[in-house]
């Protein structure tokens, strides 16, 4: 069951700022003291010998157990994952905190060899579970109920079946796995992270560089815009060569599995059917002229251009001020808008401002983006920001606390049942932004205040949601495409440029070198498919938020409720309460109104 999971997904933003205050950094102690910990070394004996163990003791043999048994193989292996994941955490946690630093990556590269050597004998338990018959199971889980609770993973791992290979080939991809993805995986963070950028007669890293794109002097935008372009143009042919293997990996993967689609992976592993995927895709697509083209519009006029560019999409208005918000309002922000809803939800995420939880401050050689790792289910998650200051970092900091305070309601639900599929993970990292827009937007003063703000949100959800469909829809292309053979720079810059005019409309043009900005978006990288998650999450939640907005007042229970169950129940089972169906395509039409609603009330302000 175990599956060294070594890479956090990230969430890239356009950030930047100063004269913040005091920002946090991670006390990784929790986990381990230090990588000399000699705790990490009994650990991982005790991984070696227990993994062999389990093999010993069950393999072969899983037709024969009676529940009772069945029952504690599947506690062993829990034990098993949480150990392993406790470790990979800490090296993984430790290295994106510095990624150019050789030792840290070593060390995570010995442990993740380690581990792998050591989990090679644990491959059989899927494989062999997946051999017996559905009454067979059937019968265990009705004669005790304790089992009984695992059946949604057994039933997500039963998904596999059809596409299940050989022991001995599952075996060596097993092994395979340390040299394939994950090393360029690490190859592709190592790079990102060693980039350097030249503006204004200063060398900067990446974070800091696409803050640029959020000032206010449009030429800084351009400069910032300009110099990614160069230095991505300098490494295209990197990666292009990461993508064309990891891609190429993938086709070869799924030709063996006789997967019938290169998503098929990403939605079993969702647990979300592809009919629904494709729904919520075409009704994005289909919403792109009243949604970004309609949007971007507007900004052209309030920004006084004939035509928009690149540099010009997450800019600020011009009645923005550039005010840089401190640390410690941001904090203030976003906990109160959380207890505004529960105080129980601001009780979940103080400790992460209090107990160093959070990494929060731009350093040298630090993984880019925000993400939120959940490590193990007896420990706690951590959350990493590139925080510069500005107000979307604020919205960065709902999100990524909403994903940490799921983490920890979910974790009592132990390490197989509290993971989320990703569609449903960003549920309470989009409701903790909307949250927090909320209370923002209460308290606006004036008109100009109201609309910043709401023309700030718009930019967010098309991000959220339209972006990340273009996002898939260029995946999709680049799998099709690599499968008919090699794909030069210019083939998969052709292909970006491809889904971009269409997504974003008519008020823009594109500049010379636009064309290679696919090379640092990570999702493609880590986690093939991963992005039209946050178009689920966004569409899921904005329904969710409706049904918030119209009362009850067991509403907050049943939305606790949902996140405890963490990955035990189907997203149609965990909506049903709510009156909500994922699968009907009329529901994403209820997220997408509300992005519509929103620009109907700046349109409004025109008049």
């Amino acid at each position: 069951m175990f599956r060294p999971a070594l890479s956090p997904v990230f969430e890239t933003a356009e950030k930047g700022g100063n004269a913040l205050g005091l920002l946090p950094d991670w006390d990784l102690s929790d986990l381990y003291k230090g990588p000399d910990d000699p705790q990490i070394e009994k650990d991982m004996q005790w991984l070696d010998s227990e993994c062999a163990a389990f093999a010993a003791d069950y393999e072969g043999k899983l037709a024969t157990l009676a529940p009772a048994g069945m029952l504690a193989a599947v506690q062993r292996d829990e034990k098993i994952s949480g150990t392993a994941g406790r470790i990979m955490s800490y090296a993984a946690l430790r290295y994106y905190q510095e990624t150019t630093d050789a030792e840290r990556a070593k060390f995570m590269s010995d442990c993740q060899d380690k581990i792998t050597n050591f989990t090679t004998p644990l491959v059989f338990f899927t494989l062999e579970l997946n051999r017996l018959d559905d009454d067979h199971l059937d019968k265990l889980f009705a004669e005790n109920a304790d089992l009984a609770r695992y059946q949604p993973v057994f039933r997500r791992i039963r998904a596999m079946r059809p596409y299940q290979l050989s022991d001995e080939l599952e075996k060596f991809l097993h092994d395979q796995s340390v040299v394939g993805a994950s090393a360029w995986n690490k190859l592709f963070d190592e790079t990102m992270a060693g980039l350097e950028f030249e503006i204004e007669g200063e060398t900067l890293g990446l974070e800091a560089t696409l803050n640029f794109l959020t000032e206010q002097d449009r030429a800084k935008r351009e400069a910032a815009a300009r110099e990614l372009a160069r230095v991505f143009g300098q490494k295209i042919k990197l990666f292009a060569r990461v993508h064309n293997t990891l891609t190429k990996e993938k086709e070869i993967e799924d030709r063996w599995r006789k997967m019938p689609t290169p998503q098929t992976g990403r939605h079993l592993s969702n647990d979300v059917e592809p009919e629904v995927v494709e729904a919520l895709r075409n009704a994005v697509v289909a919403a792109y002229p009243k949604l970004s083209h309609r949007y971007y519009e507007l900004k052209r006029k309030w920004l006084g251009l004939d035509k928009m560019q690149v540099w010009d999409r997450n800019a600020p208005l011009p009645m923005e001020d550039d005010r840089i918000v401190p640390w410690d309002e941001a904090r203030e922000t976003v906990l109160s808008a959380y207890a505004d809803f529960a105080p129980e939800m601001a009780k979940i995420a103080l400790p992460f401002f209090e107990q160093g939880w959070i990494d929060a401050g731009v350093k040298p050689g630090k993984a880019p983006g925000a993400f939120a790792h959940p490590t193990v289910t007896e420990v706690h998650p951590y959350v990493m920001l590139n925080y510069l200051g500005k107000p979307r970092d604020v919205m960065t900091l709902a999100h990524e606390l909403g994903h940490g305070v799921h983490q920890v309601l979910a974790a009592d639900q132990g390490e197989w049942l509290a993971s989320t599929p990703l569609t449903l993970a960003e549920t309470a990292s989009v409701f903790g932004e909307m949250l927090t827009f909320r209370k923002l937007l209460e308290g606006a003063r004036s008109k100009e205040e109201r609309k910043v703000l709401l023309a700030g949100k718009v930019e967010d959800m098309i991000n959220t949601v339209v972006r990340q469909i273009a996002f898939y829809d260029f995946e999709c292309k680049l799998h099709d495409a690599r499968r008919e053979g090699e794909l030069t720079p210019d083939a998969i810059n052709a292909l970006w440029m491809s889904v971009q005019g269409e997504s974003l409309g008519p008020a823009f043009e594109f500049m010379d070198g636009y064309e290679v900005f696919w090379s640092y978006i990570p999702h493609f990288v880590h986690s093939p498919f991963y992005v039209y998650a946050y178009a689920f999450g966004d569409g899921l939640v904005n329904a969710l938020y409706a049904v918030y907005e119209e009362g009850g007042a067991d509403f907050q229970e049943k939305y606790f409720d949902m996140l405890k169950a963490g990955g035990s129940m189907h997203h149609k089972e965990l909506l049903a309460p709510f009156g909500l169906d994922a699968s009907d395509p009329a529901f994403w039409d209820k997220g997408l109104n509300m992005i519509s609603g929103m620009i109907d009330e700046l349109e409004a302000m025109e008049d």
